[in-house]
């Protein structure tokens, strides 16, 4: 049986706040801010000037060059 989004967020938290505790899981969610903005529209302002092609050699470059991307500490 599937489990519904609000089943799947509970067990979530309930990882989260059994592994962290209950402070440093707040810490942990407030890290992830839900930002401002319209990201569709701002995307659009420079995506629709690139090609398939430019995006992929953006992306490869990215891999390549991105080998510490997991390295920030939450503070």
């Amino acid at each position: 049986m599937m489990k519904t989004q609000s089943e799947i967020i509970k067990q979530g938290y309930d990882a989260l706040i059994n592994s962290l505790g209950v402070a440093d899981t707040i810490r942990f969610i407030q890290y992830f801010s839900p930002g401002k903005g319209d990201y569709t529209k701002e995307c659009h302002q420079w995506l629709d000037e690139k090609t398939l092609s430019d995006v992929l050699e953006d992306m490869e470059k990215l891999s390549e060059d991105d080998s510490n991307q997991y390295d920030e500490i939450i503070e």
